[in-house]
């Protein structure tokens, strides 16, 4: 019986020559991630085991990017207790202010994580850097104490399945209308515990950007995991921005796949998600009734890369965001800022009536920077829109890409960017 991708993976990392789905493994680890919100409680549990010391200080990234710059007394402490674990192990790869980013943009683009690694991160969304034909997946912060002392963890070997994409998409789609597509489509628990492995003539039309949105978003799905078959393009960025040594599995030809799925990307149109769930799905073109917005939020470890803010800013470009809407926008990283900066965008953003913020997660958890009070809509290319998720309670959340961001931003409902090219 043949391996899929992340089998061979995970069986390489393991030492084993095969494993199945559903085989319980130990396997190496190549990189272990924390943020500001989940090291600390992994550092209080490292505390308290015999071994003190981290397996390797070269191969623990520790990010503050939740609540950063500190919101509050208890955001400082949480990055004074993470800082302070970071200096006594001489943590190569700690990021404060100044030299931060959203975690899951910012590994990649330092060159962290390379094609065949096995990551963990104590984060839900660290399912990222499948783009990179890597697996990856989030843990509790207890498995990531563990991780930092052993560079081991256990895993269920996951069963997989397989979506192929075929054709190209059309102006204005992009990797998040793919994953809403999908997700829709099979449900928050439809690929619950399993790899979703994206393969076909249509990943070569998919930008890196794209890709990082789509792996990104398996968990929204139940996926343990996403990963990419790695192509000249994955290549071509590992080699731009990492050192690393990176290694292409592919999965066998009769590898086992519980389902398998092919999407026609020439076939998709924007799409979003309707509040409170992720699978609640609809093409813009369904929404009947006019659904006003109160604000606009543009970034996130899933829509905050460069391919994200040239879409809203080709948008946003020579009109203005409705009077009554806050529209915010949130480069990923210092480096994705600075370029945005010396490209134009943030100087359209701001003539538009849009503010920029630092690199932070911010409103996505409801941390800060663009809170919802009860009552209130907002349409963000974040990824998820769960009850509470971004403020109140009683407010709501619209998960859509960049371009339909920016464009309910100007017209203060959610809207296709034809509606204002027509």
């Amino acid at each position: 019986m043949g391996m899929t991708m992340t089998q061979k993976i995970l069986a390489a990392a393991a030492g084993l020559d095969h494993v199945e789905a559903g085989q319980l493994i130990e396997a190496d680890l190549d990189l272990v991630l924390g943020n500001d919100i989940t090291s600390p409680v992994a550092i209080h549990e490292m505390e308290k085991f015999a071994k003190k010391d981290v397996f390797h200080k070269d191969k623990i990234a520790l990010v503050m990017d939740h609540f950063i710059p500190n919101k509050d007394i208890k955001s400082a402490e949480h990055c004074k207790c993470v800082r302070e674990f970071a200096c006594k192990h001489e943590i190569t790869n700690y990021f404060d202010v100044g030299d931060m980013g959203i975690e899951h943009a910012l590994l990649p683009e330092k060159g962290l994580v390379v094609a065949g690694d096995v990551v963990i991160g104590a984060d839900s969304h660290t399912c990222t850097y499948g783009a990179l034909g890597a697996f990856s997946t989030g843990v509790g912060s207890t498995d990531m104490a563990a991780g930092m002392a052993t560079g081991k963890a256990w895993f269920k070997v996951p069963s997989a399945i397989r979506f192929r994409l075929v054709g190209k998409p059309s102006r204005w789609i992009s990797g998040k209308d793919v994953i809403l597509h999908i997700i829709g489509m099979i449900g928050v628990d439809g690929a619950l515990y399993k790899s979703m492995e994206f393969v076909g003539e249509g990943v070569a039309s998919l930008s890196m950007d794209d890709r990082f949105t789509i792996a990104n978003m398996a968990i929204e799905a139940g996926g343990k995991n996403g990963i990419f078959s790695v192509d000249d393009q994955a290549i071509a960025y590992m080699k731009e921005h990492s050192q690393r040594e990176f290694k292409i599995y592919e999965a066998d030809p009769d590898a086992v796949y519980e389902e398998e799925y092919t999407i026609d990307l020439s076939q998709l149109k924007p799409t979003v998600a309707l509040p409170h769930l992720p699978e609640n799905t609809k093409t813009i073109d369904e929404i009947s009734e006019d659904v006003k917005i109160d604000q606009s939020v543009i970034g996130s470890c899933t829509n905050g890369r460069m391919d994200d803010l040239r879409a809203a800013a080709e948008i946003l470009k020579g009109r203005r965001v409705k009077k009554g809407v806050r529209c915010i926008v949130i480069p990923a990283t210092q480096a994705i800022y600075l370029q945005a900066m010396e490209e134009g965008l943030l100087k359209i953003f701001i003539e538009a009536g849009a503010v920029v913020s630092t690199p932070t997660c911010g409103p996505c958890l409801g941390g800060y920077m663009g809170i919802l009070a009860a009552g209130e809509r907002c349409i963000s290319t974040t990824n998820r829109n769960f009850v509470g998720r971004m403020g109140h309670v009683d407010s709501e959340v619209y998960l859509a890409s960049p371009a339909v961001a920016a464009a309910s931003a100007v017209t203060g409902k959610i809207s296709s960017p034809e509606e204002l090219e027509a």
